[in-house]
């Protein structure tokens, strides 16, 4: 059974820094395409970014959305089963309830709000 679970939401002045964790569990967490998306409030949801499963040279690539570019970074600890979302330079339309996902399978979703 997948099991999907943000952490690391809350409260930032524009310009921060924030670290969003998802703990993966129930399935081969390295070798799948993980992805990260947001819902502003009001809107509908969207994408933020995605890491592809490990390939034979060991990396993983990454895309995101034009948006965040250049400002998040998705990475994953392989021997914890956790995925992060590193934002960096934080801007009040940041904002929103943010997922991590795989496939069809979204967590609960993590709070950021960025406010001064």
């Amino acid at each position: 059974q997948v099991q999907l679970v943000e952490s690391g939401g809350g409260l930032v002045q524009p310009g921060s820094s924030l670290r969003l964790s998802c703990a993966v569990s129930g399935i081969p967490f390295s070798r799948l395409t993980m992805n990260w998306s947001r819902r502003p409030p009001g809107k509908e949801v969207e994408w933020v970014g995605a890491i592809d499963g490990v390939g034979a040279s060991g990396n993983a690539f990454t895309s995101y959305a034009d948006s965040v570019k250049g400002r998040f970074t998705i990475s994953r600890d392989i021997p914890k089963n956790i995925l992060y979302l590193q934002m960096d330079r934080l801007k009040p339309e940041d904002t929103g309830v943010y997922y991590c996902g795989q496939g069809d399978n979204r967590g609960p979703g993590t709070q950021v709000t960025v406010s001064s």
